[in-house]
């Protein structure tokens, strides 16, 4: 909700519920994650509240809400190409800050289109870091309770719970074609002729029929050489062996051509082409 500080700031208010021992962890553990940090691609904390039963994060107010409601076609307004360009790289440089450039490291665990806000210079930053996790150099992995988004979840997390840096990677492909191609991963999810926005892109790739990823709304009015770009980007992105895909520093100058996109190896049985609707199970949301 919106409101509004003493001086005149226009602030968004979260509130999580008290009655919860997961509204408690989650109110600590987002407190704890994004007080220290500051970048321009991350939303900034102003605060927080506790009274009684309420718990409350007090936090900038984005004047564009959400990149999921930009890419939805119910918002007053269509991103233009460079919006999406900017949008996308946005949100690759907060990541690359929170994997490698914070004091403290930390994989996100939650990157959707949702949990990506929009200022009033459709600047994107990331959100919702409750259900984010440090990452201690010491360690390959984290191993954790599986939690996230379906449609954004790193096979390799959400089948055995090893999270690293390249979950993230693998959410913020999922979110870079839907940025390109204007479309969600999670519409008509489960339905029996369901294909994932990933295998559908990389079909039509594979195909030669790449420009018919790209958002038909924008009728042609982009720089067909960066779509081309970010939709391979994507893809990289979203292999389904992590270590095959870039990091977010490597991402970034991919998507702005200051590095060469490594070549997409597709072998959907590895994982099988649904195993994020058949066989995860008991996933926080």
């Amino acid at each position: 909700m919106q409101g509004e500080l003493s001086d005149g700031t226009t602030i968004a208010v979260k509130q999580l519920s008290s009655k919860s021992c997961q509204g408690n962890r989650e109110f600590v553990n987002e407190i704890g994650m994004i007080s220290g940090l500051n970048h321009p691609n991350l939303v900034k904390l102003h605060g927080c509240c506790v009274e009684k039963d309420q718990l409350l994060l007090v936090y900038e107010y984005m004047e564009n809400n959400s990149l999921a409601l930009a890419l939805s076609g119910k918002s007053s307004r269509i991103l233009n190409w460079a919006e999406r360009q900017k949008i996308c790289v946005g949100i690759d440089r907060g990541l690359e800050f929170l994997h490698q450039g914070s004091t403290i490291r930390m994989v996100h665990r939650d990157i959707k289109t949702t949990n990506v806000l929009l200022d009033a210079d459709l600047n994107a930053k990331i959100s919702d870091f409750e259900l984010a996790r440090l990452h201690e150099e010491e360690h390959t992995h984290i191993s954790t309770k599986i939690a996230g988004t379906i449609g954004y979840m790193a096979p390799e997390y959400a089948l055995w719970g090893q999270l690293t840096e390249k979950a993230d990677v693998y959410s913020f492909g999922v979110v870079a074609m839907e940025i390109v191609s204007g479309k969600s991963n999670t519409k008509q999810k489960g339905s029996a002729d369901h294909v994932s926005l990933i295998n559908w892109a990389l079909a039509l790739q594979q195909r030669g029929d790449t420009m018919e990823i790209v958002d038909p709304v924008l009728e042609g009015d982009f720089s067909s050489k960066e779509a081309v770009r970010m939709i391979k980007v994507a893809l990289v992105c979203t292999n389904s062996s992590p270590s095959l895909r870039p990091t977010m520093s490597e991402a970034v100058q991919m998507l702005q051509g200051e590095m060469e996109i490594t070549k997409v190896v597709s072998d959907p049985g590895l994982y099988g082409h649904d195993w994020s609707m058949s066989k995860v199970r008991d996933i926080d949301t």
